[in-house]
């Protein structure tokens, strides 16, 4: 349930927001490794001004942070009380998150964290919303809180306004052609859900003008097993309804492409290659009050029905290429930021390692900036593999890297992995890094001693005779250089660790730097998702100890933190005896 303003805020700043660390270690210091986080934002434009505010919060004198005015960053959405999407309703700008996540850094020796709070409103560009009411009066949103009901958002405050549009122009269909929605208690009806997916590359059109502009791709939950099912002549009705409507030859060109995906599922379970709704964050309860599993939103078969086939976004320097099944940013501005905030930290030349790859866009985004020698990229859902092949083939023809995909299990032989590499990016879901290769990370320095005090260095990596890890280390996708380096055996000295949960990336950050292998450098934060109780990060940990002059540095912002500390008190307390006069 949602109770005051003050309590969602503390609530949002548990878990909502986009981290980024940075690791790095020295050359010769060998046994220690420095971690970076940083936060960036973008501003939109502010909605209405509210009718009252919140008490302004005490700025942290150690947080580097663009603050808005926290009286243009209220919500406003009619729907905050009923939806189960967002449950932070002032200060989008600032969640409470923010002072625990400054504090930690700064027990870290990392005082100048900063925060960038982004686009606050419009920001959402990729959203899986259910469809459920009647054909007469479609309801078309996130399930109630701890319920299987349907709130109706079309005027939702976090969505691109090309989503709300869109859902409008669906509604229309759905009542015009009689489309009976999904009913969960019978498991009878024909749409179950529909996935809005936003791309604002359109060339033609000024830059300025792109995100406003937005085009939808339009996936269509069908409740049957095929396109040959009996019900197959209104799902391509629908279709051509939305195209017509919302295509080409329409004043206002909407709609970027119709796809249709077939799924019959009635379990509440996970199944391999499905996804499950990231909206739907709420648990939801049964008949009888019992916490079930959230509803699997996709099947495995998807079918092209109009439209542009592909699906272009530019991000970080690259176009990139995402299928309707591929896993995508919500936020593609918020996450356009930390990609360029990212690459500052990755030299030129570098040999680059993705882990948790997905379809590639951090490591080919550093092989088209950074002139990286080479990216390896891994990932354990093949799915993504064609997006990235697309990806590939829309890079600068001047690129000369080697560059590979690889569809695997990280948790399996994770130092095979790093080895040969400059910098390693990990980018783990919620749950963070796998047990194992958080080990392997733990004692880089001893593996790479053993290497150097032995003849065959790595010569068990170099003949493996596995089948399972040779059949994971043949790339399934591979580009090579013009020059073909030679690969190497050394170690990442560099780690950065992009997370999306807050929690955990704390406790593998613990882990990372109570070796005594790595050290924090820099952190940065990112506003994702305004509003709600999810939160991504990155940081930046190196490999060695900190330097003297390094430790003195902080010693220093530690004193001169403390003297602003006491002049930030001085004046609250002069502020509230005026208030008592």
């Amino acid at each position: 349930m949602k109770t005051s303003a003050v309590l969602q805020n503390r609530a949002l700043w548990a878990e909502g927001y986009e981290i980024f660390v940075r690791i790095s270690i020295p050359a010769k210091a060998i046994g220690h490794t420095m971690l970076t986080l940083s936060i960036l934002s973008a501003q939109p434009s502010a909605p209405p001004l509210p009718t009252s505010f919140p008490p302004i919060p005490k700025p942290n004198p150690n947080l580097s942070i663009s603050l808005l005015p926290s009286v243009t960053c209220a919500l406003q959405c009619q729907h905050f009380q009923s939806c189960s999407g967002c449950t932070q309703e002032l200060n989008l700008h600032r969640p409470i998150i923010l002072d625990d996540v400054t504090e930690f850094f700064n027990g870290l020796g990392v005082s100048d964290f900063t925060f960038d709070s982004c686009r606050l409103w419009e920001w959402r560009c990729r959203a899986k919303l259910a469809v459920r009411g009647s054909s007469i009066s479609p309801l078309i949103g996130l399930y109630q809180e701890n319920s299987h009901n349907v709130v109706d958002i079309p005027h939702c405050k976090a969505h691109h306004p090309s989503i709300n549009a869109a859902v409008e122009l669906l509604k229309q269909g759905i009542t015009d052609l009689k489309v009976e929605p999904y009913d969960e208690d019978k498991g009878t009806g024909e749409l179950r859900y529909v996935q809005m997916a936003v791309t604002t590359n359109n060339t033609s059109l000024p830059a300025s003008q792109r995100y406003r502009n937005g085009k939808v791709q339009v996936t269509l939950v069908w409740n049957s097993r095929n396109e040959n099912s009996p019900s197959s002549a209104k799902l391509n009705a629908l279709g051509n309804f939305i195209w017509r409507n919302g295509g080409p030859r329409n004043n206002v060109h909407l709609i970027h492409s119709v796809w249709a995906n077939f799924q019959t599922s009635t379990n509440n379970c996970w199944e391999l290659n499905n996804v499950v709704s990231l909206e739907f964050r709420q648990p939801m309860l049964g008949k009888k009050g019992e916490n079930q599993q959230p509803q699997i939103i996709f099947g495995n078969r998807w079918r092209h029905l109009l439209g542009e086939m592909d699906f272009w976004e530019h991000v970080g320097g690259i176009d990139v290429a995402l299928a309707p099944s591929s896993f995508g940013q919500a936020n593609t501005r918020a996450f356009d930021s930390l990609l360029h905030k990212l690459q500052k930290y990755v030299p030129n030349g570098k040999a680059v390692t993705d882990l948790y790859a997905g379809a590639g866009v951090i490591g080919l985004s550093l092989a088209a900036t950074r002139k990286c020698r080479s990216v390896k990229c891994i990932e354990i859902n093949k799915e993504a593999k064609l997006s990235f092949e697309k990806t590939v083939g829309r890079l600068p023809k001047a690129i000369n890297s080697t560059i590979s995909w690889h569809h695997a299990d990280i948790s399996i032989e994770p130092l095979s992995w790093l080895v040969g590499s400059d910098v390693v990016v990990v980018d783990p879901p919620r749950k963070g890094l796998d047990p194992s290769l958080l080990d392997a990370l733990r004692t880089i320095s001893l593996a790479e001693k053993r290497a150097m005090s032995t003849e065959r260095s790595f010569s068990k990596v170099k003949n493996e005779k596995r089948p399972w890890i040779l059949r994971a280390k043949e790339a399934s996708v591979q580009i090579e250089s013009t020059t073909s380096p030679e690969e190497g055996q050394s170690l990442p000295k560099t780690l950065i660790y992009i997370s999306c949960g807050w929690e955990s990336f704390k406790e593998d950050c613990k882990s990372l730097l109570s070796c005594e292998e790595w050290h924090l450098d820099k952190a940065h934060g990112f506003n994702f998702f305004p509003g709600t109780q999810r939160h991504r990060g990155f940081g930046c940990v190196q490999k060695g100890p900190r330097s003297r002059s390094e430790e003195k540095e902080v010693r220093k912002e530690e004193e001169e933190a403390l003297v602003r500390n006491i002049g930030v008190i001085d004046v609250a307390l002069e502020l509230n005896n005026d208030q008592r006069d």
